[in-house]
């Protein structure tokens, strides 16, 4: 009798049992298959959901025709364009916990405008700050009908975006530095509340003897910590009770919390948690306002994506160098070096130290005791070298009311 005589003689050998587990294997790795393209799909719908919904979150508006006459763009050498971007902080008193003055009244204000550079060799980047409190000569611009608002002599910055929003402010900021606009940005703070929540707090180094402004809802110890929602709103909003009480002083800070925020969001406990990042674009996209060139979620994130490249020591946050007003204290003026910023930045020239003073980077943050306050270590704030800041470095940052 062959082998396979006997296997089939022989019923209580095993064999059946041996095709039962077979099957049941087979059983098993269908049902495992079958839940994987499940998950699959699933999960696919839930990111082509989420992507729908975030991209719906964004507020784009077209204001090309009320920006008029508006400067050329030098050409320059390098692998892509030089990129502007200015970003304008809303400032309305209307959303919940915004109206930290208890000023009355509605409508649109800003407190911070920031131009962004991106140069055309993708290796550096500049925030640069405008004082609000800046006096200037303000251009007549249009409004959304194509009526005009007139212009006014020695008025604040921040007065255009009160009478014209954000294209009165672009066609100011283009006329006054012979910079082009690129894109634009208006981030709300109600937002701005829900980025820092999303990342799970933003830390900042509060200087001694620490900052107590009740009025304002302010009571901040000295020492490193972490601020979230109503409390980091607050505190990059505060003027009255930090530093010198200075526009300049809590611009500063603000360069400072944003440098904080960039590191924090770019992290690794960030990036690795997909709750996080959804969070933290639930908030940010539903808080902006852009132009139509960079109006959808992916636009952004080819934007996003130019950033890669650049060290965070190469991102520098400055403000436009500025003096008091002469004719008002509680004024400033631009001094003729800041001629000279927005004549590099239109060329996409490097700034040089002497224009780039009081520097913050996302990568060297003020810090107290010496040590940053960033996840890097690195103890020399403002970018003056790894000695720690020179004594006018020091001097500014403590007029800002942030850690030297």
């Amino acid at each position: 009798m062959s082998d396979a005589e006997q296997t089939d003689a022989q019923p209580d050998n095993g064999a059946p049992k041996r095709r039962g587990k077979v099957r049941k294997r087979h059983t098993v790795a269908k049902v495992l298959l079958v839940s994987v393209v499940v998950l699959g799909l699933v999960t696919g719908l839930s990111v082509v959901f989420i992507y729908r919904h975030l991209n719906g979150n964004l507020n784009v508006v077209d204001l090309t025709n009320q920006l008029g006459d508006r400067p050329d763009k030098i050409k320059v050498e390098g692998p892509q364009e030089p990129l502007n971007i200015l970003v304008m902080g809303s400032d309305s008193r209307d959303c919940s916990g915004c109206n930290i003055d208890n000023l009355t009244g509605g409508g649109q204000r800003s407190d911070t405008t920031i131009l962004l550079h991106l140069s055309a060799d993708r290796s550096r980047a500049y925030g640069i700050s405008i004082p609000r409190d800046s006096a200037i000569d303000r251009p007549t611009c249009k409004a959304e009908d194509g009526s005009d608002i007139p212009g006014g002599t020695h008025v604040m910055w921040n007065e255009a975006y009160s009478v014209g929003g954000p294209a009165c402010t672009i066609h100011q900021f283009e006329q006054l530095t012979g910079v082009l606009v690129d894109h634009f940005v208006v981030v709300d703070f109600e937002g701005f509340k829900g980025m820092v929540d999303a990342v799970g707090g933003v830390e900042v180094c509060i200087p001694e003897p620490g900052i107590v402004d009740h009025a304002h809802g302010i009571d901040l110890p000295a020492g490193t910590r972490k601020l979230e929602g109503q409390q980091a709103l607050n505190y990059v909003r505060e003027r009255y009770v930090v530093g010198n009480g200075s526009d300049v002083g809590r611009m500063k800070r603000q360069q400072a919390f944003i440098a904080s925020m960039v590191h924090q969001v770019l992290s690794a406990g960030t990036l690795a948690n997909p709750y996080k990042i959804v969070r933290f674009l639930e908030a940010a996209t539903k808080s902006l306002t852009l132009d139509k060139d960079i109006g959808s979620l992916k636009k952004l994130g080819d934007l996003g994506y130019q950033f890669r490249n650049i060290g965070l020591d190469k991102i520098q946050f400055l403000t436009i160098p500025n003096i008091p007003d002469p004719a008002d204290p509680n004024r400033l003026v631009w001094t003729p070096a800041a001629k000279q910023v927005w004549d590099k930045i239109a060329k996409d020239e490097p700034l040089t130290k002497r224009l780039a003073t009081d520097v913050i980077t996302p990568g060297n943050l003020p810090s107290s005791g010496g040590t940053s306050s960033s996840p890097s270590g690195s103890g020399s704030p403002s970018g003056s070298g790894k000695g720690g800041p020179n004594e006018a470095d020091a001097q500014a940052l403590a007029d800002a009311g942030l850690c030297t």
